[in-house]
């Protein structure tokens, strides 16, 4: 279907910043999905089975941010990684549930891809 890419779900509601990750995603060799909010992305979860990794920003707008995003993803999607970034708020991994990563914005491509090759590994 996706020839043996894994796939990675990116939820941001800036265009540009959204744009940013899927190039990110892209050129790390996944596939990317995107979504303006969480609950676009959990559409997205629902209707595909494929889903490796969700990257999701914090603030965004809708009915649940993305810290709530990812403990929702974690329950209902328990193999989905997830790689949560936020510009405003530095956030204790401990708010964030287990197995996930956090990275502080502007964040650095290069980590990112590292993290998400690590989670993905």
């Amino acid at each position: 279907m996706n020839n043996g890419k894994k796939v990675v779900l990116v939820v941001e509601d800036s265009p540009l910043i959204r744009m940013g990750a899927v190039d990110l995603v892209i050129s790390a060799g996944y596939e990317a999905l995107e979504a303006r909010d969480a609950d676009e992305a959990i559409r997205i979860l629902e209707s595909r089975a494929d889903i490796d990794l969700v990257f999701t920003d914090v603030q965004m707008p809708g009915t649940m941010d993305g810290i709530k995003l990812s403990h929702y993803i974690r329950e209902r999607w328990p193999p989905v990684k997830l790689l949560v970034a936020s510009g405003n708020a530095i956030l204790e991994e401990s708010s964030l549930p287990t197995g996930s990563r956090f990275f502080s914005k502007p964040y650095d491509d290069h980590a990112i891809a590292d993290a998400m090759a690590r989670l993905m590994a």
